[in-house]
């Protein structure tokens, strides 16, 4: 990343800039399975421009990430301390709010919850988080076993609250290219090895989901472009699915256990690796799915299920020695269970991966840029923000004859677009018509056309070809 935007971030982002260099502090989360955002936080926490107060990081990782056997003390009476990855369920059978911590072995039937740690922190409740958890080995009522207790929680959230002002007011200084540079390497990715523009954007089309609710996207990738990397890294906002069973349960409401899916407390799921996911009742998920893709509310039983969380469906695509897809039916590479034309209608947006660089070291990024963390909280929420939709609708004009669907997925592609490229554009007199047509309209236009056409390839009866739709002036 050039000179000039390495000045503005210092310049212009202030505290929320940070120094990354991963070749020499790597050493100090080894071991210890951390995000991008969580070790953002640490790095900044214990940050001196670019130097890192070494010992302090590691003193405090001693502290709340503490390494050995930490089943034995907990058996031999200890408390322990943790940052930490966990799961919550509330089995109402038993009138028991439980937890589970995957990376330590504890299963979510060898966890509790108090009541008194319940009731001051109601965000405990159903799916995944991130916090740090003080915790000890207490009995069972009936004396006979015991269960491991979390005592005292905090939850982590470093910004309780972001000023979206603050960006949009960054962004100002910054050129199109620029901002899109500073995304990349906030992502700890070098932009300049990114052969061109269009890789560029194709790569940061994935950020789309965090930022516009109910976005739903498909990526065919090759191995190693970095698609789960950034679902797993970026935000503790989303759910990655990687392998293993899924049931309509498990992803909207069990109604044995009265207890929400997946899709209920989070921005985004997204399936990666899709072929090789098992999806049981395959019948009842798809159906669940067609009614949510579409409306963002399921029935299942006699419960309506509501959720903004977008989907996203990632898989491997078999590509020619010129890095093109062997079959123009790209949808051939999904399981049978989503080759259908009815269910693939309502995604969105298409992110053709093989366009992608394969991810290797010498990508990763060393320099000022901006603290992840900080910009996952903007994404997340950027998401309610409905100035950007409306800026929409009085730039655009289109054939009335438009299917509502083509509409709808084409106006939160560039809405996504805007908020993530342009968030300082809050009124029509800041826009760019220019910039909006080539960013926005244009890749969303095409993003949508891709899965309409592929619907035709499976169903004539689909349309090939996209509607029209323009930008009023241009």
């Amino acid at each position: 990343m050039n000179t000039n935007i390495i000045q503005k971030v210092q310049t212009y982002l202030g505290a929320q800039a940070l120094y990354k260099d991963s070749a020499t502090t790597n050493n100090l989360f080894a071991g210890r399975n951390l995000p991008s955002f969580v070790k953002d936080f640490l790095l900044k926490k214990y940050a001196q421009g670019e130097e890192i107060d070494r010992a302090g990081l590691t003193a405090f990782l001693n502290k709340v990430m503490p390494t050995g056997d930490l089943r034995s003390q907990l058996i031999m009476g200890q408390d322990i301390t943790l940052l930490t990855r966990f799961s919550v369920n509330i089995d109402l059978v038993h009138n028991v709010r439980r937890f589970g911590i995957p990376d330590l072995g504890i299963k979510e039937r060898e966890g509790q919850i108090p009541q008194y740690v319940a009731s001051k922190h109601p965000e405990l409740v159903d799916g995944e988080m991130w916090g740090i958890i003080k915790m000890c080995l207490m009995p069972d009522d009936d004396g006979k076993r015991s269960h491991v207790e979390m005592v005292d929680f905090k939850p982590f959230k470093p910004y309780t609250s972001v000023d979206v002002s603050f960006v949009q007011n960054v962004r100002k200084n910054f050129t199109t290219t620029e901002w899109l540079d500073l995304i990349i390497s906030s992502m700890e990715y070098e932009p300049d090895s990114f052969e061109t523009m269009h890789q560029k954007l194709e790569f940061i089309t994935r950020l789309l989901i965090l930022v516009e609710p109910r976005l739903n996207v498909v990526e065919l990738a090759p191995k190693g472009t970095g698609k789960s990397y950034v679902f797993n890294n970026i935000s503790k906002y989303g759910w990655l699915v990687s392998g293993g069973k899924v049931t309509r349960a498990k992803l909207f409401y069990d109604r044995a256990k009265d207890q929400s899916g997946i899709l209920k407390n989070h921005d985004f799921c997204a399936f990666d690796e899709i072929q090789t996911i098992v999806f049981q009742e395959p019948a009842e998920l798809q159906g669940a799915l067609k009614s949510y893709l579409e409306q963002g509310k399921a029935t299942i039983g006699d419960k309506e299920f509501t959720s903004e969380c977008g989907l996203m469906l990632m898989g491997n695509i078999p590509l020619t020695e010129d890095r093109k897809p062997v079959n123009r039916r790209y949808f051939d590479a999904l399981p049978d269970n989503f080759r259908e034309s009815a269910l693939l209608d309502r995604f969105h947006c298409f992110i053709e991966g093989w366009y992608l660089p394969r991810i290797n070291k010498s990508m990763i990024y060393k320099g000022w840029t901006m603290n992840i963390e900080y910009f996952s909280e903007i994404m997340h929420t950027l998401r309610v923000q409905n100035v950007y939709a409306e800026l929409f609708d009085k730039l655009v004009d289109y054939d009335r004859q438009a299917g509502m669907r083509e509409f709808t997925a084409v106006k939160r592609i560039a809405t996504a677009y805007m908020k993530l490229l342009f968030p300082h554009w809050t009124s029509a007199d800041d826009v760019n018509l220019e910039e909006f047509d080539m960013y926005c309209l244009q890749p969303a236009t095409h993003r949508r056309g891709i899965i309409q056409q592929q619907c035709h390839y499976i169903d004539p009866e689909y349309k090939a070809e996209m509607p029209a739709i323009w930008v009023k002036g241009v």
